[in-house]
């Protein structure tokens, strides 16, 4: 059981059976009046973020969610097949499950498949990834003033924004989180 009182950043818990996480917590202790818990709360299943007052003697159940590292293998169709690298098996997941940053995962990846009560509802891919540039305009000389950037397909199908001076067949670091470019690797 977990207690209103004692809520802490990304504690999870169930209430009126959804999975919640704690984004933000603040405990008000007005001059008149009981005190309360005004908190930012985050449904771990659909990302709906929600604002809500407790009680601080309101009691809740723990959620126990589960991260656990697979590896991605392929996807046929809708379905992602991801394997578990100490049974060796291989659990299949629908795309509505990866996420947009799942655009810069490639196949052999490490991924963290989130799950509650057996129920996949998230996948996190690595936070980082190297990845080719597999197809870009050539840069300019001159160009560079101004920070300028141009598109850049990369050799999973995902198109970023890259520095002028990245060509076909370099190899960058991509942060998955924001879809940015961070540098040569």
């Amino acid at each position: 059981m977990v207690v209103a009182g004692d809520f802490k950043n990304g504690i999870t818990f169930e209430m009126d059976g959804q999975v919640l996480q704690v984004i933000e917590f603040q405990h008000v202790k007005p001059g008149k009046g009981a005190a309360f818990v005004r908190t930012k709360m985050k449904n771990v299943m659909t990302g709906a973020v929600t604002e809500r007052t407790f009680n601080p003697t309101d009691k809740f159940e723990n959620a126990i969610v589960e991260r656990k590292e697979m590896q991605y293998l392929y996807n046929d169709g809708d379905l992602y097949y991801f394997m578990d690298m100490e049974s060796f098996e291989q659990l299949p997941i629908g795309a509505d499950k990866l996420g947009d940053s799942f655009k810069f995962v490639k196949e052999n990846e490490m991924c963290k498949i989130v799950s509650y009560k057996g129920n996949v509802f998230a996948v996190e891919p690595p936070m980082f990834v190297v990845l080719e540039v597999t197809d870009t305009e050539p840069g300019f000389k001159g160009d560079t003033a101004t920070g300028a950037s141009k598109p850049a397909t990369l050799e999973t199908g995902a198109t970023i924004k890259v520095p002028l001076f990245v060509d076909i067949g370099t190899k960058i670091k991509i942060d998955t989180r924001t879809g940015e470019y961070l540098e040569r690797a």
